[in-house]
């Protein structure tokens, strides 16, 4: 086999196990965005209301894309991509959305879905171009995006005592 086949397989293997691909367009920073590998492409419904954003992937531009361990989290590959953005309505658009519609989670309008993404989304194939990027050595860790969400709150007074009493049974 050669190099070019066995990249292409691994881009292909990992891209289907993970339920989740970062993916860094022409401007801005990578985004996680779900997808489900179709057809040789990761495909992306996003831009509309309820749905994930795809900031700067348009039709034609470049993209890479990480993909990451399902189990441990780690990167495995990345790789880098076309975004083709499909009609809507088209059998391309229909095949590609009937595999998107079965893994979208906790969809708010069921199966409506599919009338919604026609009418105020995008649909977006990530077909890779055969370039695979070299691991990097060093950690590629980011400060998080700003976002008005936060968690941090003060620790409950008696959240130790629960928790070393759970672990001496």
């Amino acid at each position: 086999m050669t190099r070019e086949l066995l990249d292409q397989a691994l881009v292909e293997e990992a891209t289907k196990k993970s339920g989740l691909i970062w993916v860094k367009g022409p401007v801005g920073p990578a985004r996680a965005l779900w997808h489900v590998w179709h057809e040789g492409a990761a495909c992306l419904v996003g831009d509309g209301p309820g749905e994930q954003p795809l900031p700067g992937l348009a039709d034609g531009a470049g993209a890479e894309v990480t993909v990451r361990s399902k189990d441990k989290g780690g990167r495995l590959v990345s790789w880098a991509a076309k975004a083709v953005e499909l009609t809507p309505g088209s059998p391309e658009w229909e095949a590609t959305v009937a595999e998107l519609k079965g893994k979208r989670l906790n969809a708010p309008d069921g199966e409506a879905m599919t009338a919604r993404w026609q009418r105020e989304c995008r649909v977006l194939r990530l077909e890779p171009t055969g370039v695979r990027a070299p691991l990097p050595d060093g950690s590629l860790a980011e400060a998080p995006l700003p976002s008005p969400a936060t968690t941090r709150q003060p620790i409950p007074a008696g959240l130790h005592r629960l928790l070393l009493k759970k672990k001496r049974k």
